[in-house]
């Protein structure tokens, strides 16, 4: 058994897993061992700092011994990097893996009995002490974290492990905690249109040649919610989503280096996208699609939606104007970005009787009950309210209806 003296000073030696020490939950542990170190013989600096780690323990469990590995498990490290690369991170870092493991496999076995039994008055101290946290001794770090390195291409590491969906702010990823929970099989209608995507999406997780992707068409008709509901679907593959704004389009080239060693597939997400004329995020895009020195990284797609099949906005005026010499050349350039999309993929606004196969899909699953002929009849009512027929107002209308809501 490992004296509180040892195990503070080789939690303090880690190497390879050293950011688990800036985890609160730890830092409190590691607190706390301080405190019994340091008691003379009154209790209340240490029940305060035992306290405070049980405080900091409990929301995520009981049992110190999981909730430690889980930290141990999602730390990015070194080693976790280079786990699908045959020499692993190298002689030392792999023999420091191993020390590391075994200190914190210790720390995650302590009890508190172990904390206060050695020091005087011990047995009494107990009784003075929170109720005592759960430990389970049998749990083998080592073998555990061999196993996590082995899911690393479907699993991820650090941050990668714990999220799926990303933003960019700041130029760093910043996860979405609780991102929409769309799935594919919640979105009828438009499966001719999905399967192209899906088939795609699942040539990007396998390594093989995937194309970038073009949304267009019509509001409401889905084309958002089919690339969430896609990262949902194959998380545990290992596809993971950054939704980019347009202005942070010049932002990408630097994020895809830093995903390019990712054993992790990725989708850039821009929703909405269009652009005036003379926006400088067009001659970015264009260069990140195809044409700039870098090449893309086989494990990043870039996914975009649009309302227009040509994504540069043109008038009239900008036609007629008698300035550009070669203006047939600048329109071709203006409606080369969307062909740079490798496929692109129509979502037409549905006809009456897609519509119709929409309304009742939702229905049913919202457990709406009423004659299909009047709901049929409310449905039409609510499309011509709303401007027009298309899956986001189905859903709408449904959704009022299980509410409720009377229409």
């Amino acid at each position: 058994m490992m004296t509180i003296r040892d195990l503070s000073v080789r939690l303090g030696s880690l190497v390879v897993l050293r950011g688990v020490l800036r985890d609160e939950t730890v830092r409190r542990f590691t607190a706390m061992l301080q405190a019994a170190l340091g008691y003379s013989g009154n209790a209340a600096p240490l029940a305060d700092a035992v306290a405070d780690f049980e405080a900091s323990l409990l929301p995520r469990g009981e049992n110190w011994s999981r909730v430690l590995l889980d930290i141990v498990l999602n730390d990015d490290n070194l080693c976790i990097r280079h786990s699908q690369t045959p020499q692993g991170a190298g002689e030392v870092a792999e023999g420091n893996l191993a020390r590391d493991l075994s200190v914190l496999q210790a720390a995650g076995s302590l009890t508190l009995a172990d904390l206060l039994t050695p020091l005087e008055g011990g047995d009494a101290l107990l009784n003075q002490m929170p109720l005592p946290w759960k430990v389970e001794p049998e749990l083998r770090f080592a073998k555990e974290y061999a196993a996590r390195r082995r899911q690393v291409p479907h699993a991820g590491y650090g941050i990668f492990a714990r999220y799926h969906v990303f933003t960019l702010e700041e130029g760093k990823l910043t996860p979405v905690r609780y991102p929409d929970p769309q799935r594919l099989s919640e979105l009828p209608g438009y499966e001719r249109e999905r399967q192209k995507i899906i088939e795609n999406t699942k040539a990007l997780l396998a390594g093989l040649p995937a194309a970038n992707v073009l949304l267009y068409g019509d509001a409401g008709t889905g084309k958002s919610s089919t690339v969430k509901a896609l990262v949902n679907e194959f998380r545990g593959d290992g596809l993971r989503l950054v939704e980019i704004k347009k202005h942070q389009l010049y932002q990408m080239p630097g994020l895809m280096d830093d995903l390019a060693d990712n054993p992790l597939k990725f989708i850039l997400f821009i929703d909405d996208l269009s652009f005036s004329s003379n926006d400088d995020n067009f001659a970015a895009l264009k260069a990140i699609l195809e044409g700039s020195v870098g090449g893309r990284s086989r494990n990043v797609a870039v996914y975009a939606t649009s309302n227009r099949r040509h994504l540069v906005k043109e008038t009239m005026s900008d036609r007629m104007a008698g300035d550009d010499i070669h203006a047939g050349d600048t329109r071709q350039e203006l409606m080369s970005l969307s062909a740079r999309f490798g496929l692109t993929v129509t979502f037409q606004r549905p006809d009456k009787a897609l519509y119709e196969t929409i309304v009742m899909d939702l229905a049913q699953r919202c457990g709406v009950q009423m004659p299909s002929d009047q709901l049929m009849m409310r449905a039409e009512a609510f499309a011509l309210r709303a401007g027009g027929r298309s899956p986001r107002v189905a859903k709408q209308f449904v959704e009022l209806l299980a509410g409720g809501v009377q229409l």
